[in-house]
């Protein structure tokens, strides 16, 4: 091969979400093509940078060693188009704009909310529309390009060093004990995870909020009895109220806490951290920057 590779972005955008979802017809789905119009880009996009991207593996088939040394260049082109974008939208349109939010149920009534009515106040050019997902979810969307900004809890966020992510700290969420009020334990002075060590516990049968629910027992030294599974607050907090168990909560749900007796565990209470995400790049997006600016407010704990 000799002369100047030819880069083509759209194609290179195929290339990337294949990497990602694994197989022709995830990707097809993914940017809404046909997965043979998928196929075609990739092998003319073979053609002009010279070298194998696929491979067969069985019936699917897999990034070669070239593909992803294409791939980790193209992230850094990916990057500095998003902030070319993000400029030419502040040149365009100031402080206007729509930004699309993707965020985890319970962080809509507690950050999101509170930050769009604000920015109603101060930036009314501004227009947010909000879609509440799980967080894997809330990721897929924000590489394809389906949402803007993503909150999510740093445990189930990709990494760091992920270069498709710009990762920004809102809030770390204290973790509550919702208990019966006629429970034995609501009155005590003192109240630590391990004392309920031996109660039956209300938390989903899988999702983050198992992983959670179990990661906190096992740190206070006990693996939590699951005695009801149950995802959704409303649920949860019905059979605690029933005297059916104890559950964890968040101190961002607290407000939906009706009908128990919500007590804080002290030191040891287990936190998690809520963090939003943007693609790499355009977080400088005026309009992007706006939200994010209300997010933060809404997250900073009021004297």
């Amino acid at each position: 091969m000799t002369g100047t590779t030819e880069w083509d972005i759209k194609k290179l955008r195929i290339l990337r979400t294949l990497g990602e979802q694994g197989t022709v017809t995830a990707t097809a789905e993914a940017l809404l093509m046909t997965p043979s119009a998928v196929s075609q880009q990739l092998t003319n996009l073979a053609k002009q940078l010279g070298v194998p991207l696929l491979e067969a593996q069985g019936r699917r088939v897999r990034l070669t060693g070239a593909a992803h040394l294409v791939l980790r260049h193209a992230e850094a082109v990916f990057a500095q188009l998003e902030r070319a974008d993000a400029e030419l939208a502040g040149y365009r349109a100031g402080e206007t704009g729509e930004v699309r939010l993707g965020a985890f149920s319970t962080a809509v009534p507690a950050l999101v909310v509170p930050a769009v009515a604000a920015l109603r106040l101060t930036h009314p050019g501004v227009e947010v529309r909000v879609r509440e997902t799980e967080a894997a979810e809330s990721y897929e969307l924000l590489s394809a390009g389906a949402v803007d900004l993503a909150l999510s809890l740093a445990a189930h966020a990709p990494t760091a060093r992920d270069p498709r992510f710009t990762r920004i700290p809102l809030l770390a969420d204290p973790l509550d004990v919702a208990l019966p009020p006629d429970h034995p334990l609501a009155a005590a002075p003192r109240l630590r995870l391990a004392d309920l060590s031996g109660e039956p516990w209300i938390y989903g049968g899988s999702g983050p909020w198992s992983d959670i629910t179990r990661t906190a027992c096992e740190a206070a030294g006990f693996v939590p009895e699951q005695a009801h599974s149950a995802a959704g607050w409303t649920a949860i907090l019905a059979l605690v109220e029933a005297g059916m168990g104890v559950a964890l909560i968040p101190r961002m749900a607290a407000s939906r806490a009706t009908g128990v007796r919500v007590r804080d565990l002290g030191r040891d209470r287990p936190i998690r951290h809520v963090i939003a995400a943007t693609r790499r790049g355009a977080d400088t997006a005026p309009a992007v920057a706006q939200v994010l600016e209300a997010l933060r407010n809404a997250a900073t704990p009021r004297p």
